[in-house]
C-alpha cells in the first residue's frame, strides 16, 4: 500500500498541540496592531518594523519601506546579546513591530522575543499580506 505521509490528517503520536494552537495562544498573550495604527507608525522613529519572512519572499513581493530584515529562524539568536550572532539593532530601546505574511509566524515570534524579556513588541494583525490590501507602501528589492 503506497500511502503518502504528506497527507494524512492525524498529527500522529509525538505531536501534541499544532501550529494554529500554538499561534493561537500566542495571540492570547501578545499585543497585535492594526493594519492602520500600522500604517500611521512607520514613520514613527521609536518603532522599528521587523520582516521575518524569507529572503525569498522579500525579492518577491518587496517589504514595508525601512523594515529590518531578521529571517524567523535567527530571530532568538538576534536577540539574545549572548549569542554569537547578536545583532544591536535588538539592543535598542525600540518598539519592535513583528511582520509576516500572514501573522502566523510574527505570533510566535512576538511571543518569543516576549518570553527572552523584550518588552515592547506587537506584530501586525494580517501581516504583510494585510498590509498591502490596505495599501501600505512597499518597498521593492532587487
Amino acid at each position: 500500500m503506497n500511502v503518502n505521509r504528506y497527507t494524512e490528517v492525524s498529527m500522529g503520536p509525538n505531536i501534541i498541540k499544532g501550529y494554529k494552537e500554538l499561534v493561537k495562544e500566542a495571540n492570547d498573550e501578545i499585543e497585535t496592531i492594526s493594519i492602520q495604527q500600522a500604517i500611521l507608525l512607520r514613520d514613527n522613529k521609536d518603532y522599528e518594523f521587523i520582516d521575518l519572512r524569507d529572503f525569498r519572499e522579500i525579492q518577491r513581493s518587496g517589504k514595508i519601506p525601512g523594515a529590518f530584515s531578521c529571517p524567523r529562524g535567527m530571530l532568538e539568536f538576534w536577540i539574545d546579546p549572548e549569542s554569537p550572532y547578536h545583532r544591536e539593532i535588538f539592543s535598542t530601546n525600540k518598539n519592535f513591530v513583528f511582520y509576516c505574511a500572514s501573522a502566523w509566524r510574527s505570533a510566535l515570534a512576538t511571543k518569543a522575543a516576549q518570553d527572552m524579556g523584550l518588552e515592547k513588541v506587537s506584530h501586525i494583525e494580517g501581516g504583510f499580506t494585510n498590509w498591502i490590501s490596505a495599501g501600505g507602501r512597499v518597498e521593492k528589492i532587487t
